[in-house]
């Protein structure tokens, strides 16, 4: 791919949370899979936050600035996630709120961005070396490329988006490869859900995960089944063009595989052993 240029496109899908006060640090950090306290001007975390049983609820990037910390999420899990993070505030100096409104939030690739406004909020994207940069702009950004296509990037470079990817209240964390996403930190301490995911880990539980796949034909539908010959044996996830992600066993079988007529190549080369 020519790194010419840098892409900038918009992703009107996500919105901001603003958490603000003197507890925020503390408050998050004992609720999500990674170490807020790494989360600095010019540096974001990624992290999610799971159920009591280890399970995916929600996954955001956290931004910092001086008095904020602001996770870029999807919008349409803000209100829910609002309300299940403020249960848990107890007496911690912490206040919530939807701040989508004040901020758009951007992905960028390629490249480092260029002249941003003063005010703008950006950091490398810790996931993948090429997934670029994560930016919240008040101010509208001159933009040169599309949500559509970020999508085919992320996807090519198999990266998970989200509940078009996992699933709420069911998904493991390493299922979907967020040990290798940068989104656990496995010397923190204790976080909701950590003792599920810290022994799926150490005893090897996983037996499937979230595998990039070349898409050979049309496009698979989101949730079809994945068979090799007869046997059902997977389910695909999101996908766009040549590139998607599908949820298969860790041991693949020696057979072909299909969603409907179009057939799957697993990238097995992206994925650790």
């Amino acid at each position: 791919m020519s790194r010419s240029m840098t892409e900038l496109a918009p992703l009107p899908d996500r919105g901001v949370i603003a958490i603000a006060g003197a507890d925020r640090v503390m408050f998050l950090q004992g609720l999500v899979s990674n170490d807020v306290t790494a989360a600095v001007p010019g540096r974001a975390v990624f992290a999610a936050l799971l159920t009591p049983q280890g399970r995916w609820l929600a996954d955001f990037f956290i931004l910092a600035t001086a008095e904020h910390l602001l996770l870029d999420v999807a919008r349409a899990a803000i209100p829910a996630l609002i309300q299940k993070l403020s249960r848990y505030r107890l007496r911690q100096a912490v206040t919530l709120r939807d701040a989508s409104e004040d901020y758009a939030v951007y992905a960028a690739w390629n490249g480092a961005p260029a002249t941003l406004p003063a005010d703008a909020i950006a950091a490398p994207d810790p996931r993948h070396p090429e997934a670029g940069w994560r930016i919240l702009s008040m101010p509208p950004l001159a933009v040169t490329a599309s949500a559509e296509t970020w999508d085919a990037h992320r996807l090519r470079l198999g990266l998970p988006e989200g509940a078009r990817d996992l699933e709420v209240e069911k998904t493991l964390l390493l299922e979907a490869r967020y040990d290798e996403l940068n989104a656990i930190s496995w010397t923190k301490g204790c976080y909701m859900g950590q003792e599920l995911t810290a022994r799926t880990r150490y005893r090897g539980l996983v037996k499937r995960r979230l595998t990039p796949v070349l898409i050979e034909g049309p496009a698979p539908p989101a949730g079809g089944a994945i068979r090799a010959g007869e046997t059902e044996i997977g389910i695909m996830r999101s996908n766009r063009g040549s590139y998607g992600l599908a949820l298969l066993p860790r041991d693949l079988p020696p057979t072909p595989l299909f969603c409907g007529e179009t057939r799957l190549v697993p990238r097995t080369d992206m994925l650790r052993a």
